[in-house]
């Protein structure tokens, strides 16, 4: 089964070159058929020369340039209607997401033959380094509020790192969101929708180079209207988006 990582990068010139080397590192040592799929969110520093040079480089590796409407989601977005795997991961640019969890979430995918996996950072096994305290507080209550709206045990929602396979990104299309919050629409679209999923335990560790582009008081609302989304469609929609198996 053919893997497709999407990588939205945004101003990433410092970090994306040191992602792609580990991953083509690693996931050529397991021997696996896979593309890297970078889509530059238009960014204004060098980072689309930077890819050029790695694709000179490396055959798995192919990049799209997103001329707008830009934003995380958008990004994500955008590689997730052109990836060409059998499955598809979304991943940071910034090396935070760890290649050897990748290929831990691949092979349970086909081990279990599982529609969907999602790392989780708090469980056992699971770890963070550098996480910024504030941050790392707001991301526990966020995670407990969506646990409890939607009535669900996994527990880190908010984490971008998951695989799925094609016919789950299909199954929770259309997406809405433009921004982070997409983090959370596909996840909870996949669980009430029907698609099976395991999770793992996953490491996380904070960025070398640049600033996170996730500013948390823009996105509260955001955050909110894809939960009461995701909540109304599960309870009152009567199942009519569910998989049909």
């Amino acid at each position: 089964m053919r893997l497709s990582i999407v990588i939205p990068a945004y101003n990433e010139a410092e970090s994306i070159g040191e992602t792609i080397e580990e991953l083509v590192s690693v996931l050529s040592e397991k021997q696996m058929n896979y593309e890297i799929l970078v889509v530059n969110d238009n960014s204004k520093d060098n980072t689309l020369e930077v890819l050029e040079s790695l694709k000179a480089k490396h055959d798995a590796l192919n990049f799209v340039t997103n001329s707008g409407p830009n934003g995380f989601g958008y990004a994500v977005r955008y590689g997730l209607e052109r990836f060409s795997g059998d499955c598809v991961a979304v991943m940071m640019a910034d090396l935070s997401d760890s290649p050897h969890d990748l290929v831990k979430f691949y092979e349970t995918m086909m081990a279990g033959n599982y529609d969907c996996v999602f790392g989780s950072r708090f469980m056992k096994g699971g770890k963070t380094i550098d996480y910024p305290g504030v941050k790392k507080v707001i991301n526990r209550v966020a995670n407990a509020i969506i646990r409890m709206v939607m009535n669900i045990k996994y527990n880190d929602t908010t984490n971008a790192f998951k695989l799925y396979k094609r016919h789950t990104i299909e199954g929770v299309k259309p997406f809405l969101s433009p921004h982070f919050n997409l983090t959370i629409e596909l996840p909870l679209k996949a669980i009430i929708r029907g698609f099976s999923f395991a999770v793992v335990p996953n490491s996380w560790t904070n960025r070398k180079y640049g600033e996170s582009k996730l500013k948390i008081r823009e996105m509260g609302s955001r955050y909110f209207f894809i939960l009461m989304y995701c909540f109304i469609e599960k309870y009152f929609s009567r199942g009519d988006f569910e998989k049909k198996w």
